[in-house]
């Protein structure tokens, strides 16, 4: 599982919205200019030229050649890029590329014609670039698709911004851990239909209005350094994104950790559907409201 980058304002009434540029001598001091400096950060990196915002497309390959283009007459079809840019094959799982003469197209910063194309699971795929588009092999689970990114992108022209609950430290809360061992292993579904399952370290418990709540956090690498919560609870696909939200924390440290659900944010699929987000298990679906962090985009597709 690839770690997913932290994704993110105007002000409506009853909600907070951050925008870039943020003057630091108006910032309020303390807690609450600490999230506004997270959600800050986070909302340059969602708009970055090469963010979530960017993507155009998911286009999953077929076993042997793939024509790629804009013209209808490829099999894969691109919203963007010349009408031929080329032919992807795929064979025993490996992926190359051999770009048409005419496709004005670069390989990594290079005008070379043919390459083996590197996934992102390698921590450094290949990059195909074209005008002002680009994309490089996904491989999820051994099936591989091409994910193309473009920086002029309508979502990332026509960015909304984002939309929070106001900021409320009681969501700042100090909960138990109890450690697994061995470490379980909890299964997390995707919004492609696969599964993927990954380390739970232990179990995380904490109090709200009386009642003890667990959740699962899990692992994205042998050697992370942050646990993951992806999670759901009484405000999805009402106030927030149906299929769950993010939160990291810092590691245990004397049994406890700390869960600030003022910084939980909405999955790429938030934003664009040619994402592959993974979804909140059943046994992180808390039954009560978590009415902090962010809420629905109001740009999101259907």
């Amino acid at each position: 599982m690839l770690k997913l980058s932290l994704l993110l304002a105007a002000s409506l009434a009853g909600v907070q919205v951050m925008s870039a540029g943020v003057d630091e001598s108006k910032k309020p001091a303390g807690y609450e200019g600490e999230v506004e400096q997270w959600r800050a950060a986070r909302l340059e990196r969602l708009k970055a030229s090469d963010g979530w915002l960017s993507l155009i497309g998911l286009h999953w390959l077929k076993n042997g050649r793939n024509t790629v283009g804009s013209d209808k007459s490829n099999d894969i079809v691109l919203a963007a890029g010349p009408a031929h840019l080329g032919t992807v094959t795929l064979k025993k799982g490996r992926t190359s590329i051999e770009l048409d003469p005419k496709a004005n197209a670069t390989i990594d910063g290079k005008a070379v014609k043919t390459a083996e194309l590197a996934a992102d699971i390698t921590g450094k795929p290949t990059i195909v670039a074209f005008g002002t588009a680009s994309f490089y092999v996904i491989d999820r689970n051994g099936r591989k698709g091409l994910r193309v990114k473009d920086t002029e992108a309508d979502t990332r022209k026509h960015f909304v911004g984002i939309d929070y609950y106001p900021i409320d430290p009681s969501w700042r809360v100090e909960a138990r851990f109890t450690e697994f061992k061995p470490p379980h292993t909890l299964e997390i579904p995707n919004v492609i239909g696969q599964i993927d399952k990954m380390p739970v370290p232990g179990k995380v418990e904490f109090e709200r209005d009386g009642k003890t709540y667990t959740l699962l956090p899990v692992l994205e690498e042998p050697d992370a350094k942050e646990l993951w919560f992806i999670f759901a609870d009484k405000t999805s696909a009402k106030e927030t994104y149906g299929g769950g939200r993010f939160l990291y924390s810092d590691m245990p440290k004397d049994g406890k950790v700390v869960i600030d659900f003022n910084k939980a944010y909405n999955p790429p699929c938030a934003f664009t559907p040619h994402a592959t987000c993974p979804l909140a298990p059943r046994e992180n679906r808390l039954g009560i409201a978590v009415t902090a962090g962010e809420k629905k985009y109001r740009g999101g597709h259907d």
